[in-house]
């Protein structure tokens, strides 16, 4: 069914019911501790400043919470198409927030044709209730029907542009093709025009915010300890990948895979081919991977630089560590807790988070 949310504006002043549990991992036990409950199907989780954070649910609600957890729902988030993987997806809080006040949204924008990625960004006021002068600064370059393959994940980089990922639509040979936005990592800047040195700025037929492509639906991205940016994509019937994002690089999809098509045909012309890059780590089965965090170090000192992915499939948070120039699973990290985890990030002590869409709450971990 596809529905296009209006904006809901409402106040809810319960306080989320403290409870903690623990985790068993190799650096120890992990203290769950609640800090968000009865949220319906959670998709991203942002920080703010002020020791609140933000919450989007695929159906159209923006949420905010204060340090002492009351939350209120946010107003004036953009008109979403919830259907199959669509609505209100990723939330991104840039560094310069406490002077700008901006906030990042991703979702399914409704288009002639159906729908597709896009990007606003509007103003948070001062009592936190509402986004101003929101605009739409990036939209994918032509709808699709059907509710596939979204991507949307949002990153600041370190120079300040905004990488954005999208699915390919579940229009595979889309991801190959650079006149389009499917299957891509898009970078614009904050004003939605396309930097400079983008890689296909100059090429002719390119849509120039195109940073690489080939991918299938990308749900999770972070940057690394050196700011490089990093992505996990769903794959097939196996073949989820984590990948390292170059600019121009052609990630294969659908040409190349180490899965197969859910029917168990085989997949394009095999696992590789010259001018795709290859996967970092790759599962197979699946995990269905989705939110990932790359990690400081500051609580967990032993798993510095490591990356954190959270399963849809499987109910687990997987530990990746260096392997030379790739990764290697060194751990999973499961209880009731990471039911169907969507996003995992990193807060400004240290704690991982995570959203858990089969237990409809925020998790706050940390040593226990």
């Amino acid at each position: 069914m596809r529905v296009i949310l209006p904006v809901v504006t409402a106040v809810l002043v319960s306080l989320t019911p403290i409870s903690s549990a623990a985790l068993d991992s190799s650096a120890g036990p992990i203290n769950v501790e609640i800090k968000a409950d009865g949220l319906e199907e959670p998709w991203g989780l942002a920080f703010l400043p002020d020791g609140g954070w933000l919450i989007t649910e695929r159906g159209g609600r923006l949420l905010r919470f204060d340090a002492s957890g009351a939350r209120n729902i946010v107003a004036g988030v953009p008109e979403v198409v919830v259907e199959g993987q669509g609505g209100l997806l990723d939330v991104m809080i840039p560094r310069d927030f406490d002077q700008s006040r901006e906030v990042f949204l991703s979702f399914s924008a409704p288009q002639r044709r159906g729908a597709g990625t896009a990007l606003a960004v509007g103003r948070l006021n001062d009592a936190g209730d509402a986004l101003e002068d929101l605009r739409v600064i990036f939209e994918m370059a032509r709808g699709s029907s059907g509710g596939r393959h979204f991507g949307s994940r949002i990153v600041e980089a370190p120079d300040g542009t905004i990488f954005l990922t999208t699915g390919d639509r579940a229009d595979r040979p889309s991801a190959q093709d650079l006149s389009n936005h499917n299957g891509a990592v898009i970078r614009i800047n904050r004003d939605g025009s396309v930097p400079e040195d983008n890689p296909f700025v100059n090429t002719s037929g390119a849509l120039p915010e195109i940073w690489s492509y080939g991918h299938r639906n990308p749900q999770g991205a972070a940057l690394d300890l050196d700011g490089v940016l990093w992505v996990n994509e769903h794959g097939a019937r196996g073949g989820d990948e984590v990948n390292r994002v170059m600019a121009g690089a052609n990630y294969g999809w659908p040409v190349i895979s180490y899965g197969r098509h859910y029917s168990g045909m085989s997949i394009g012309e095999g696992t590789a081919k010259p001018g795709m890059e290859q996967p970092a780590h790759y599962w197979d089965p699946s995990i269905a991977p989705s939110g990932m965090a790359i990690y400081s170090g500051t609580l967990w000192p032993e798993w510095q630089g490591d990356v954190f992915v959270g399963s849809l499939k499987f109910g687990l948070i997987s530990r990746l560590e260096a392997a030379g120039d790739n990764l290697r699973e060194a751990e999973r990290i499961e209880g009731a807790e990471t039911a169907r985890v969507r996003d995992i990030v990193e807060a400004p002590d240290g704690a991982l988070w995570i959203l858990s869409v089969g237990q409809g709450a925020a998790y706050r971990l940390t040593p226990g």
